[in-house]
């Protein structure tokens, strides 16, 4: 790892604090979306507050802050773990974004678009299963925890070959394992309250 390699990490960290649903509401609604619907600065709050074009604009955001740390940041050094340390420092920056005084988002949208890059397979597997529970239940909440639970699992059982295929952007080891496992246990720990709406059945519905 370099002084180039560690730049990157910071420069991912900085796009993934970028709150892309709360500075789309300033600047095109003058709304601050944490002051409305759940109060999240995700996609999903957006789209409640502000409607389906500026929530598609918010999630397609989230997800590319994931995928311009993994795809392109990381090229400006060149550790072999650069892709990885990247993608996860731009999801720590959606979890705890500088610009908002380290209170951010739950990093669904934006972990989509780290392992999109970095797991295809799995993660194409984990967007087919938050649909089928999205469409059974209309809760985001349950769909991103079954999806990323589910894309754990995957990359634990699936091979390195298979769960990287076709970019195969990581050598072999644990090191994808450990960090989807950490990821995954931070967006499950991230939607406790929404774990606890769901159980009493009061969990908001689209």
């Amino acid at each position: 790892m370099t002084l180039l390699d560690g730049v990157a990490i910071a420069l991912s960290y900085a796009i993934g604090s970028v709150p892309t649903g709360l500075w789309l509401g300033l600047a095109l609604r003058g709304k601050d979306i944490r002051e409305h619907g759940s109060k999240n600065i995700g996609a999903t709050n957006t789209l409640r507050v502000l409607g389906k074009g500026l929530g598609a604009l918010a999630l397609l955001g989230d997800i590319g802050k994931g995928a311009i740390a993994v795809l392109l940041v990381s090229r400006i050094g060149d550790w072999s773990y650069g892709p990885l340390a990247c993608g996860i420092a731009s999801i720590i920056g959606h979890f705890a974004p500088i610009f908002l005084k380290f209170k951010g988002g739950k990093g669904v949208a934006t972990s989509a678009g780290v392992f999109l890059s970095l797991a295809p397979l799995p993660m194409v597997g984990a967007i087919t299963l938050f649909a089928v529970i999205f469409f059974a239940t209309r809760m985001v909440s349950a769909a991103s925890i079954v999806a990323a639970v589910g894309m754990g699992i995957a990359v634990f059982v699936l091979p390195h070959e298979w769960a990287t295929y076709p970019t195969h952007s990581l050598p072999r080891g644990w090191a994808l394992r450990i960090a989807v496992g950490a990821i995954v246990l931070l967006i499950v720990y991230r939607h406790r309250a929404n774990i606890g709406r769901i159980v009493r059945r009061e969990e908001s519905r689209l």
